[in-house]
């Protein structure tokens, strides 16, 4: 296959003139951490750059050649993984058990997870997963390398089950809670689970086949936490969380130490695709793919910084514990990769049983949250929350797992102007960022998705020929990395169709790089709508609807035309209350003649109060959404005849 690679990384071999940096061993642990999510980068806790818009002083690449030479933190080596040769963090810990362990003991007294009125402290979560650890091992015969499934919403029991898990050099797997019994049911079997470990709800909509889903299993137990609450029963075959814990109260708590410790290479966590178009596939990382995420984001805030000749940031005894509000599921890459990224820097996070926007306000101000966001429609709802304008503790807002709609941005600096914002790339597949970017960078590139870390390659492929394209021209994105998936587990054939023989992903999404190597998105190619020959991205679209400030959020899909083969539709939900009376379809109309080619203005625009389906991710499910606006555009277009009648 031939192949122009874009080299984002031209200067690594450059002599750069800039000052001598030294950083002492302990860096990456406590000053320049940043939280981050598939899509994000946000700072904790640390003193932050102006959002102005200053003149870089080095480029990206001249950045990465400084921060990843010998004897710094972030040194980068090179690893042989899978059949090529790739860039590799030298000083990432081997396992995700010698991160836990050594976070945890760092950290032991400080608050940890807050939900409801539990509080749990690092060494609560830390003695708590050594017991779960050694009961998992001793009662239900857990070992090294066997899957545990933990379904179930967030909860403490999920955070404690997931270290305890690796305290056994065993993989979770972190199953969508929200889904259907049927499809659970194939998560659970498909990949083999020896426990399984569930919240209630579950328990409940498992109850009447879980004999079948232990048996297709080989499954040696299930666990049910929390099960008082609900209305005191248990259910048969199923064994309360409270009970096994104290079936084993007084015994040896570090029999876990038996099993031999993983190495970088080895499985570490199975995640799933959301299932919009299937069953979803089983995502499988090793050890370094998932910890790597931690490390970039400190390289990330430590580029900030030396681009623009910043002050290297101290770490401010002062200030307020580092505190998320996790509002994802754990069992998406996004909260699952916060979670990481707090636990390094002894932050705090603060769990919601389900999103609710008046019960966010409130756990932001009660317990003084300096980070907080998520999807777009979740930031854009504390935007229009009553947070708005007032004094916050909030110094991070991220931005993930969907596209952010083009005036999200400037609402959310004037809602909270103190607070850092920034964006990035990544998928569950490359078990976080791919690429990332903050500060004076972000506000110069809004509709960038980032610049490609340090340790990964991405070119811009022509679907058709499979040879790379120049810089301004778009394709479907690859990307390569020590963070890409291994596999979807015990699927090869789709395996195969993802992944390159030399390692590279093939993600699915249509962008281009600038001449600077900055990654724009533009669609995913199952949402390209092809209206006359011509493509249409939904995102453009979308955009051209977000000029009214009065839609909270829209989607833009095709329907099916004899002659043209798709048209361009949209679905329009106005924000709740609006004061400026109802917005009517002509209206928007008009937003879209004047900002789009008149090829991409949709045929109709369907305004509704009720939002949009999304996956737990917060992907809007546009499947749905197509087969909806199909049979509209069809009854539309029937009136119209008969009216002509």
């Amino acid at each position: 296959m031939a192949r122009q690679q874009h080299d984002v990384e031209a200067a690594s071999a450059m002599e750069v003139d800039v000052p001598e940096i030294e950083w002492d061993g302990t860096a990456t642990n406590q000053s320049i951490y940043s939280l981050t999510d598939t899509n994000t980068t946000v700072v904790p806790g640390l003193s932050r750059p102006t959002m102005s818009s200053p003149q870089p002083k080095l480029s990206m690449a001249e950045c990465h050649s400084i921060l990843t030479r010998p004897g710094m933190p972030f040194e980068v080596k090179t690893a042989v993984i899978g059949n090529s040769v790739q860039k590799v963090l030298k000083n990432l810990p081997a396992s995700v058990r010698t991160f836990w362990l050594s976070h945890s003991a760092t950290h032991a007294n400080l608050p940890y997870v807050v939900f409801e009125s539990d509080r749990l402290t690092y060494q609560d979560v830390r003695e708590r997963a050594f017991h779960a650890a050694s009961v998992f091992r001793e009662l239900y015969g857990v070992h090294k390398g066997d899957r545990v499934s933990l379904v179930m919403r967030n909860l403490p029991e999920l955070v404690i089950a997931f270290w305890a898990v690796h305290l056994l050099g065993a993989v979770p797997v972190l199953v969508n809670a929200w889904l259907p019994a049927e499809t659970l049911h194939h998560c659970i079997v498909h990949t083999d689970s020896k426990l399984i470990v569930l919240d209630c709800e579950r328990a409940e909509l498992l109850s009447s086949r879980i004999l079948d889903i232990k048996r297709e299993a080989g499954a040696t137990g299930v666990l049910v936490v929390r099960a008082h609450e609900w209305r005191g029963r248990g259910w048969d075959h199923m064994t309360n969380w409270d009970d096994a814990m104290g079936q084993y109260q007084g015994r040896d708590d570090m029999v876990w130490k038996n099993e031999v410790d993983c190495v970088p290479e080895d499985n570490a966590v199975i995640l799933f695709t959301s299932g919009t178009t299937g069953l979803p596939k089983a995502v499988l990382g090793t050890h370094r793919a998932f910890l790597a995420m931690h490390f970039l984001m400190g390289l990330t805030q430590a580029r900030l910084f030396l681009r623009y000749d910043m002050p290297a940031p101290v770490q401010d005894p002062t200030a307020p514990q580092p505190t998320n509000l996790l509002s994802v599921p754990l069992f998406h890459i996004t909260g699952i990769q916060l979670l990481l990224a707090t636990s390094s820097i002894g932050g705090r996070v603060v769990l919601m049983r389900k999103w609710d926007v008046k019960e966010a306000a409130r756990l932001i101000i009660d317990e003084k949250v300096t980070v907080a966001g998520g999807v777009p429609s979740i930031v854009l709802d504390l935007v229009e929350s009553t947070l708005r304008g007032k004094p916050s503790t909030i110094v991070s807002f991220l931005f993930g797992g969907a596209p952010t709609p083009a005036q999200l941005t400037e609402a959310t600096r004037k809602a909270f102007p103190t607070a850092q914002m920034g964006q990035g790339y990544g998928s569950s597949e490359t078990f976080g960022i791919v690429a990332n970017f903050g500060g004076p960078d972000f506000l110069a590139r809004p509709k960038a998705a980032g610049f490609p870390t340090a340790v990964h390659e991405v070119i811009i492929v022509d679907p058709k020929t499979q040879d790379a394209l120049p810089s301004g021209q778009i394709g479907e994105i690859w990307v390569r990395g020590p963070t890409t998936m291994k596999e979807y587990w015990k699927d090869p054939e789709a395996t195969a169709k993802v992944l390159t023989r030399d390692g590279r992903l093939k993600t699915g999404d249509l962008g281009s790089l600038d001449e600077e190597g900055f990654i724009y998105v533009r669609d995913r190619i199952k949402d390209i709508i092809i209206r006359g020959g011509e493509n249409v991205d939904s995102t453009t679209v979308e955009n051209a609807l977000y000029a009214d400030a009065r839609i909270m959020e829209c989607a833009a899909v095709g329907v099916p035309d004899a002659r043209l083969g798709e048209l361009v539709t949209v679905v329009a939900v106005p924000k709740n209350p609006w004061k400026g009376g109802k917005i009517t379809e002509e209206e928007l109309m008009g937003h879209a003649n004047k900002s789009l080619p008149r090829f991409a203005v949709p045929v109709m625009i369907v305004v509704r109060d009720e939002p949009l389906e999304r996956n737990p991710a917060g992907k809007i499910l546009k499947k749905e959404l197509r087969e909806m606006m199909r049979d509209r555009w069809l009854q539309r277009k029937a009136s119209s005849a008969r009216a002509k009648l």
